[in-house]
């Protein structure tokens, strides 16, 4: 398989001065195209943080972070994260929390379109739309606010958002964990059906082994800021 994402020897540590807490120790990973890798660890172990890490989110002290070769900056400007957003995405837990409730959902979907695309106003609406429905939603849904729709519902709009720019690498952290159960499944096939669709590589994070085993192609296992073993 073509190697797309590439982490040797992460290391990423928070605070200043003698407060400096090391969270992320000599971190190796690689994740092929197309391929899902599962994350599992207990709270505290540095999961989302490694997740925050590769999506651009935070920054780190040492190591590399190569994607299809090209090796990523460990401090971004605007123009970076720009770019690193137009092949790695991220959704989170809670769905509402991490959408802008001040947004129209076509706002929301059209805000990622206005930072990484020359499509026209009516082009990313258009785009916009095809994605709602994609999702198993309505393009009249475009005009609604987060508030007035189900978790699940949510769930299906931030996943649109992230891909709506086709990214090749999704990170799912725990995306799943605040929903009803039947959701989850829902939710997951989604994923699966997309992997299969759009060629799509997830990192995907969760604390429930049944479903990492249903999902991923490997997982790894993660313990006080190691990756300590291949947990299949």
């Amino acid at each position: 398989m073509t190697e797309l994402l590439h982490v040797a020897r992460l290391c990423k540590q928070f605070g200043s001065g003698k407060q400096r807490v090391a969270v992320l120790h000599d971190i190796n990973l690689t994740i092929s195209i197309g391929e899902i890798v599962g994350l599992a660890g207990e709270s505290g172990s540095g999961k989302s943080t490694l997740a925050r890490c590769i999506a651009g989110l935070h920054t780190y002290d040492s190591g590399e972070i190569r994607f299809r070769n090209t090796v990523l900056p460990r401090t971004f400007s605007a123009g970076d994260f720009r770019k690193q957003a137009a092949h790695v995405q991220m959704i989170f837990q809670d769905p509402l929390a991490s959408l802008n409730p001040r947004l129209t959902i076509g706002d929301i979907l059209c805000e990622p379109l206005r930072l990484n695309s020359t499509l026209s106003h009516s082009a990313q609406q258009a785009l916009a739309v095809q994605w709602l429905q994609r999702m198993g939603l309505q393009g009249s849904d475009m005009m609604r606010y987060p508030h007035s729709f189900s978790g699940g519902q949510l769930q299906r709009i931030g996943i649109a958002r992230a891909l709506i720019n086709q990214p090749q690498l999704l990170i799912c952290d725990e995306p799943v964990s605040a929903l009803d159960v039947s959701v989850q499944a829902q939710i997951v096939n989604l994923l699966l059906g997309l992997r299969e669709e759009l060629g799509l590589a997830l990192l995907f994070i969760s604390h429930d082994p049944a479903m990492l085993a249903y999902l991923c192609d490997r997982t790894l296992q993660m313990q006080h800021g190691h990756i300590v073993q291949n947990a299949n």
